[in-house]
């Protein structure tokens, strides 16, 4: 059974939602499941060097009042799932692509790893992970070679494969992320609790 992610590095409920599926897979006792990460990007439009956080987040959602609210509701809901954020930590709203890169760049053994350190760089370090050394760092850490990794990302290598996982969000008119995709048969949209992934789970096992 394959389980496709859509999600964003700059996700906050894309690592709560994550933490909640592999909470229910570690609960599953039916077939193998195979997990996918897709690309998805929150605002495609990120200049390279990235955004200040605050002040962007207070432009597109109406205000600091507001984006004090978003953010402190979703580091209760990562302390209560079990994965800490910090965002006073936090102060570059970076752009996502070259994250995306390095995660389709480790070996598929590695690449959920990978994707917690981006996360745990990001939300707990307050690292700009649109910066190339921030990444390259997380890569030789995984046991991936950090000059090899930088002139593949500089290439473009996997860019492809993004542009397709971005096309193919469009077409499923997916809007929003954490978005999972359950052995192509069912969806499920948000950080679901662990019980609705079992379900999505037997109903796809069940289902022709």
């Amino acid at each position: 059974m394959i389980i496709e992610i859509y999600q964003d590095t700059i996700c906050p409920w894309c690592r709560i939602g994550k933490k909640k599926l592999f909470d229910a897979i570690e609960q599953w006792d039916g077939q193998p499941l195979t997990i996918r990460y897709r690309a998805y990007q929150l605002n495609p439009d990120t200049p390279k060097e990235g955004l200040p956080f605050w002040e962007s987040m207070a432009a597109m959602k109406g205000g600091m009042d507001v984006v004090g609210q978003m953010v402190q509701h979703a580091a209760n809901a990562g302390e209560a799932a079990g994965v800490p954020f910090r965002f006073d930590q936090v102060k570059k709203w970076p752009h996502t692509f070259a994250s995306h890169q390095l995660i389709k760049l480790a070996p598929a053994d590695k690449q959920t790893s990978v994707l917690d350190a981006v996360y745990r760089a990001y939300f707990e370090d307050g690292q700009d992970i649109g910066q190339l050394d921030v990444l390259l760092r997380i890569a030789g850490e995984h046991g991936m070679d950090p000059d090899e990794t930088r002139r593949q990302i500089e290439a473009g290598e996997k860019a492809d494969e993004i542009e397709e996982d971005l096309r193919y969000a469009a077409e499923l008119q997916i809007t929003g992320v954490p978005f999972f995709i359950i052995d192509g048969k069912f969806a499920l949209s948000g950080a679901h609790p662990v019980e609705n992934f079992l379900k999505a789970f037997q109903q796809a096992a069940e289902t022709p």
